[in-house]
Protein backbone atom coordinates (compact mmCIF):
# COMPACT_ATOMS: atom_id res chain seq x y z
CA UNK A 1 0.00 0.00 0.00
CA UNK A 2 1.07 3.56 -0.49
CA UNK A 3 0.24 6.86 1.13
CA UNK A 4 -0.06 9.30 -1.73
CA UNK A 5 0.97 12.88 -1.21
CA UNK A 6 -1.55 14.02 -3.78
CA UNK A 7 -4.85 14.60 -1.94
CA UNK A 8 -6.76 14.08 -5.18
CA UNK A 9 -5.67 10.43 -5.36
CA UNK A 10 -8.63 8.06 -5.15
CA UNK A 11 -8.92 4.43 -4.13
CA UNK A 12 -11.77 2.15 -3.12
CA UNK A 13 -13.04 1.75 0.46
CA UNK A 14 -12.64 -1.61 2.21
CA UNK A 15 -16.25 -2.47 1.33
CA UNK A 16 -15.74 -1.75 -2.36
CA UNK A 17 -15.41 -4.80 -4.61
CA UNK A 18 -11.78 -5.65 -5.26
CA UNK A 19 -10.51 -2.75 -3.17
CA UNK A 20 -8.08 -3.16 -0.32
CA UNK A 21 -8.52 0.24 1.23
CA UNK A 22 -10.25 3.57 1.16
CA UNK A 23 -9.02 6.81 -0.29
CA UNK A 24 -8.20 8.04 3.21
CA UNK A 25 -4.56 9.11 3.00
CA UNK A 26 -4.71 8.49 -0.75
CA UNK A 27 -3.95 4.78 -0.74
CA UNK A 28 -3.41 2.75 -3.88
CA UNK A 29 -4.23 -0.93 -3.38
CA UNK A 30 -1.47 -3.47 -3.64
CA UNK A 31 1.52 -1.13 -3.73
CA UNK A 32 3.97 -0.80 -0.85
CA UNK A 33 6.43 1.81 -2.03
CA UNK A 34 5.12 5.31 -1.73
CA UNK A 35 7.99 7.70 -2.14
CA UNK A 36 10.03 6.99 -5.27
CA UNK A 37 13.47 8.22 -4.40
CA UNK A 38 14.72 11.52 -5.73
CA UNK A 39 11.45 12.50 -7.38
CA UNK A 40 11.38 16.15 -8.43
CA UNK A 41 9.50 18.17 -7.54
CA UNK A 42 8.87 16.76 -4.07
CA UNK A 43 5.15 16.75 -3.19
CA UNK A 44 4.04 19.21 -0.52
CA UNK A 45 3.65 17.58 2.91
CA UNK A 46 0.16 17.23 4.38
CA UNK A 47 -1.25 17.76 7.85
CA UNK A 48 -2.10 14.97 10.32
CA UNK A 49 -4.15 15.95 13.39
CA UNK A 50 -4.20 14.34 16.83
CA UNK A 51 -7.12 14.77 19.22
CA UNK A 52 -7.17 15.16 22.98
CA UNK A 53 -8.30 12.10 24.95
CA UNK A 54 -12.03 11.73 24.25
CA UNK A 55 -15.04 9.73 25.41
CA UNK A 56 -17.91 12.02 24.51
CA UNK A 57 -16.85 14.05 21.46
CA UNK A 58 -19.96 16.25 21.38
CA UNK A 59 -18.23 19.44 22.48
CA UNK A 60 -15.08 18.68 20.50
CA UNK A 61 -16.72 17.91 17.15
CA UNK A 62 -17.27 21.55 16.23
CA UNK A 63 -13.61 22.36 16.94
CA UNK A 64 -12.48 19.41 14.82
CA UNK A 65 -14.81 20.42 12.01
CA UNK A 66 -13.35 23.94 12.06
CA UNK A 67 -9.84 22.51 11.74
CA UNK A 68 -10.79 20.24 8.85
CA UNK A 69 -12.53 23.09 7.05
CA UNK A 70 -9.45 25.29 7.34
CA UNK A 71 -7.00 23.18 5.34
CA UNK A 72 -6.27 19.86 3.65
CA UNK A 73 -5.82 17.19 6.34
CA UNK A 74 -4.72 13.65 5.56
CA UNK A 75 -5.65 11.94 8.82
CA UNK A 76 -7.00 12.44 12.32
CA UNK A 77 -5.66 10.26 15.12
CA UNK A 78 -8.32 9.82 17.80
CA UNK A 79 -7.09 9.38 21.36
CA UNK A 80 -9.49 7.84 23.85
CA UNK A 81 -9.86 8.51 27.54
CA UNK A 82 -10.47 5.54 29.85
CA UNK A 83 -13.97 4.15 29.29
CA UNK A 84 -15.83 0.95 28.53
CA UNK A 85 -15.64 -0.57 25.07
CA UNK A 86 -19.12 0.47 23.96
CA UNK A 87 -18.48 4.10 24.93
CA UNK A 88 -15.27 4.14 22.89
CA UNK A 89 -16.94 2.65 19.83
CA UNK A 90 -19.75 5.19 20.08
CA UNK A 91 -17.20 7.99 20.43
CA UNK A 92 -15.44 6.99 17.22
CA UNK A 93 -18.71 6.53 15.35
CA UNK A 94 -19.82 10.03 16.29
CA UNK A 95 -16.68 11.37 14.62
CA UNK A 96 -16.90 9.42 11.37
CA UNK A 97 -19.09 11.91 9.53
CA UNK A 98 -16.95 14.83 10.64
CA UNK A 99 -13.67 13.17 9.66
CA UNK A 100 -14.39 10.74 6.85
CA UNK A 101 -16.95 13.11 5.38
CA UNK A 102 -14.01 15.38 4.56
CA UNK A 103 -12.16 12.54 2.81
CA UNK A 104 -9.82 12.30 5.80
CA UNK A 105 -8.63 9.07 7.43
CA UNK A 106 -9.92 8.27 10.93
CA UNK A 107 -7.27 6.40 12.91
CA UNK A 108 -7.53 5.07 16.45
CA UNK A 109 -4.66 5.34 18.90
CA UNK A 110 -4.25 1.63 19.64
CA UNK A 111 -7.52 -0.26 20.29
CA UNK A 112 -7.00 -2.41 17.22
CA UNK A 113 -9.89 -4.64 18.23
CA UNK A 114 -12.28 -1.69 17.92
CA UNK A 115 -11.20 -0.45 14.47
CA UNK A 116 -13.66 -2.43 12.35
CA UNK A 117 -16.60 -2.04 14.73
CA UNK A 118 -16.02 1.69 15.02
CA UNK A 119 -15.80 2.17 11.26
CA UNK A 120 -12.27 3.56 11.53
CA UNK A 121 -9.76 3.44 8.70
CA UNK A 122 -6.93 2.01 10.77
CA UNK A 123 -4.87 2.35 13.91
CA UNK A 124 -1.67 3.89 15.16
CA UNK A 125 0.46 1.55 17.28
CA UNK A 126 3.07 2.80 19.73
CA UNK A 127 6.25 0.76 19.92
CA UNK A 128 7.59 -2.03 17.74
CA UNK A 129 6.24 -4.76 20.06
CA UNK A 130 2.69 -3.36 19.93
CA UNK A 131 2.94 -3.02 16.16
CA UNK A 132 4.19 -6.57 15.72
CA UNK A 133 1.33 -7.91 17.84
CA UNK A 134 -1.39 -5.96 16.03
CA UNK A 135 -0.38 -5.55 12.39
CA UNK A 136 -1.96 -8.83 11.34
CA UNK A 137 -5.36 -7.60 12.52
CA UNK A 138 -5.15 -4.53 10.30
CA UNK A 139 -3.38 -5.40 7.08
CA UNK A 140 -4.16 -5.41 4.25
CA UNK A 141 -7.60 -3.84 4.63
CA UNK A 142 -6.70 -0.99 6.96
CA UNK A 143 -3.93 1.46 7.79
CA UNK A 144 -1.29 0.28 10.25
CA UNK A 145 0.83 3.20 11.43
CA UNK A 146 3.72 3.02 13.86
CA UNK A 147 5.14 5.47 16.39
CA UNK A 148 6.98 5.37 19.68
CA UNK A 149 10.02 4.02 17.82
CA UNK A 150 12.96 4.48 20.16
CA UNK A 151 15.71 3.27 17.83
CA UNK A 152 16.51 3.08 14.15
CA UNK A 153 16.26 -0.69 14.46
CA UNK A 154 12.68 -0.40 15.75
CA UNK A 155 11.81 1.80 12.78
CA UNK A 156 13.26 -0.64 10.28
CA UNK A 157 11.54 -3.55 12.00
CA UNK A 158 8.04 -2.09 11.65
CA UNK A 159 8.78 -1.13 8.05
CA UNK A 160 9.72 -4.72 7.27
CA UNK A 161 6.46 -5.86 8.86
CA UNK A 162 4.33 -3.63 6.66
CA UNK A 163 3.90 -0.29 8.42
CA UNK A 164 2.06 2.18 6.21
CA UNK A 165 3.86 5.07 7.86
CA UNK A 166 6.22 5.77 10.73
CA UNK A 167 5.92 8.72 13.12
CA UNK A 168 8.83 10.43 14.82
CA UNK A 169 8.74 12.88 17.71
CA UNK A 170 5.40 12.20 19.41
CA UNK A 171 5.27 12.46 23.20
CA UNK A 172 5.29 9.34 25.34
CA UNK A 173 2.65 8.50 27.95
CA UNK A 174 4.29 10.90 30.40
CA UNK A 175 4.30 13.72 27.85
CA UNK A 176 8.04 13.63 27.17
CA UNK A 177 9.34 13.87 23.62
CA UNK A 178 12.76 14.05 21.96
CA UNK A 179 14.50 17.33 21.27
CA UNK A 180 13.62 18.87 17.92
CA UNK A 181 17.17 18.33 16.63
CA UNK A 182 16.88 14.60 17.35
CA UNK A 183 13.53 14.42 15.55
CA UNK A 184 14.96 16.27 12.54
CA UNK A 185 17.86 13.84 12.42
CA UNK A 186 15.59 10.79 12.48
CA UNK A 187 13.21 12.24 9.86
CA UNK A 188 16.13 13.18 7.61
CA UNK A 189 17.66 9.71 7.86
CA UNK A 190 14.34 8.04 7.08
CA UNK A 191 13.50 10.30 4.15
CA UNK A 192 16.89 9.72 2.60
CA UNK A 193 16.89 5.93 2.89
CA UNK A 194 13.29 4.66 2.91
CA UNK A 195 10.21 5.00 0.70
CA UNK A 196 7.56 4.42 3.38
CA UNK A 197 6.20 7.85 4.40
CA UNK A 198 7.13 9.43 7.70
CA UNK A 199 5.15 11.74 9.95
CA UNK A 200 7.02 14.40 11.88
CA UNK A 201 5.30 15.38 15.12
CA UNK A 202 5.27 19.14 15.70
CA UNK A 203 4.91 20.28 19.30
CA UNK A 204 4.48 23.88 18.17
CA UNK A 205 4.17 25.92 15.01
CA UNK A 206 7.90 26.60 15.17
CA UNK A 207 8.64 22.88 14.70
CA UNK A 208 6.87 22.58 11.36
CA UNK A 209 9.30 24.22 8.93
CA UNK A 210 12.37 22.32 10.27
CA UNK A 211 10.54 19.00 9.99
CA UNK A 212 9.41 19.80 6.46
CA UNK A 213 12.99 20.73 5.54
CA UNK A 214 14.19 17.44 7.04
CA UNK A 215 11.92 15.50 4.69
CA UNK A 216 8.69 14.70 6.57
CA UNK A 217 5.82 13.67 4.31
CA UNK A 218 3.16 14.52 6.91
CA UNK A 219 3.21 16.91 9.86
CA UNK A 220 1.29 15.91 12.97
CA UNK A 221 0.06 18.83 15.03
CA UNK A 222 0.21 18.36 18.79
CA UNK A 223 -2.09 19.53 21.54
CA UNK A 224 -1.19 23.18 20.95
CA UNK A 225 -3.76 23.23 18.15
CA UNK A 226 -6.66 22.86 20.59
CA UNK A 227 -5.45 25.14 23.38
CA UNK A 228 -7.26 28.21 22.06
CA UNK A 229 -10.46 27.02 20.44
CA UNK A 230 -11.17 30.49 19.04
CA UNK A 231 -7.91 30.34 17.07
CA UNK A 232 -8.14 26.85 15.57
CA UNK A 233 -8.78 28.06 12.01
CA UNK A 234 -5.99 30.62 12.12
CA UNK A 235 -3.57 28.13 13.68
CA UNK A 236 -4.32 25.56 10.97
CA UNK A 237 -3.90 28.20 8.27
CA UNK A 238 -0.58 29.27 9.73
CA UNK A 239 0.55 25.65 10.00
CA UNK A 240 -0.34 25.09 6.35
CA UNK A 241 1.83 28.03 5.39
CA UNK A 242 4.84 26.35 6.99
CA UNK A 243 4.36 23.30 4.78
CA UNK A 244 5.87 25.14 1.83
CA UNK A 245 8.94 23.33 0.63
CA UNK A 246 12.35 24.96 0.77
CA UNK A 247 13.50 26.54 -2.47
CA UNK A 248 15.79 24.15 -4.38
CA UNK A 249 19.43 25.07 -4.44
CA UNK A 250 20.52 26.83 -7.60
Amino acid sequence: MIIARDPSAKAPRPSDSGGQFSARLGYHAGAMASRPKHVAPRPTPRLYLTTPALVDPSAFSSHLSAALDASDVAAVLVHFAEADERSLINCAKKLTATIQGKGTALLLDGHVDLVARAGADGAHLSGSAAFTAAVGQLKPERIAGAGGLATRHDSMLVAEQGADYVMFGEPDREGHRPALAAIEERVGWWAEVFEIPCVGYAGSLDDIAPLVAAGADFIALGDFLWQDTSAIRSTISEASGYLRLPEPAA
